[in-house]
């Protein structure tokens, strides 16, 4: 297989994928180095094809039809971070991302992707860890979520809680 028909081939595979797929799934699957993968999958971007990278791995951003955005401001200590996404999730939402803003780099953004609380577990176990350190951390606890959810019902349930437990910034 060359080089090309594999990248091909990983576009399909990401395209036809209900969930992420790790790089490193997809290096054993085409018997290469997950390296060549990350390699693959930066060509794939430089061509346009919108792959994100999840702390799950890597999936084809698909807008999907009939669903609704919001964005949340929070506020909150790493002590309660799993209870924040865990309201989240429980209450029909999924976490697209958190954001914040340096005072050198401006808006940092990172991909989340949190539908669950499995999603949220493994998560907070790869930050536990200490394989990765919350974005929010940089700003004192303030940061922003995106928020996907089926209707404007399902994201006002969900700022209704976040506001009840006093994670939200007023």
């Amino acid at each position: 297989m060359t080089a090309q028909e594999r990248r091909n081939k990983i576009v399909e595979i990401l395209k036809n994928a209900k969930e992420p797929i790790s790089g490193s799934d997809l290096a054993k699957s085409f018997g290469v180095t997950r390296q060549i993968i990350v390699q693959d999958i930066a060509i794939l971007r430089a061509k346009g094809i919108k792959i994100l990278s999840t702390p799950q791995g890597y999936i084809i951003d698909i807008v999907k039809e009939n669903t609704v955005k919001r964005v949340f401001a929070v506020k909150h200590g790493y002590d309660r971070t799993e209870e924040e996404l865990n309201l989240i999730v429980d209450n029909g939402g999924k976490v697209l991302d958190v954001i914040v803003e340096h005072p050198f780099y401006g808006e940092i953004k990172g991909l989340l992707m949190l539908s669950s609380r499995y999603d949220v577990s493994k998560f907070m176990e790869f930050v536990k860890e200490g394989k990765a350190t919350l974005l929010s951390s940089l700003t004192d606890g303030v940061h922003l979520h995106t928020v996907e959810g089926e209707n404007k019902e399902v994201l006002d349930r969900i700022q209704k809680v976040l506001k009840e437990k006093g994670f939200l910034i007023e």
